[in-house]
């Protein structure tokens, strides 16, 4: 992969990193907020069905943000763009849809493949 690449993704990653962390601040003091005493069952209800939806949003964040800093290990260690079943340069089309990508695009298909014939 080229320095220029390099540098896009690494400035990319970082950004969407920083972003992701003070959004899960954001949700920690919003959940600690006293002004959320509602008499209604119904609106309790809707208040925790908006909170479950938000944490699984979070937990699914949780999980790209540690992607997203194994991607930046692999740049500093040189290791970002190749696939790590075949060795082989991921393209750069793949690696803009998905920037934290461990996989060509062939391998990936063939993983897929294996977990659907599995059942997993």
């Amino acid at each position: 992969m080229k320095k220029k690449d390099t540098e896009y993704f690494k400035k990319f990653l970082t950004e969407r990193l920083e972003g992701l962390l003070s959004q899960a601040g954001d949700t920690v003091s919003d959940m600690n907020d006293p002004n959320e005493n509602f008499p209604d069952p119904t609106d309790r209800a809707s208040l925790e069905a908006d909170r479950n939806f938000m944490l699984r949003i979070r937990d699914r964040e949780s999980k790209l943000i540690k992607k997203i800093k194994k991607a930046l290990e692999r740049i500093d260690n040189g290791t970002f763009g190749c696939c790590e079943s075949c060795g082989e340069d991921i393209s750069i089309e793949r690696m803009k849809a998905r920037p934290v990508t461990t996989q060509c695009i062939d391998c990936k298909k063939k993983e897929e493949a294996l977990e659907k014939a599995l059942g997993l």
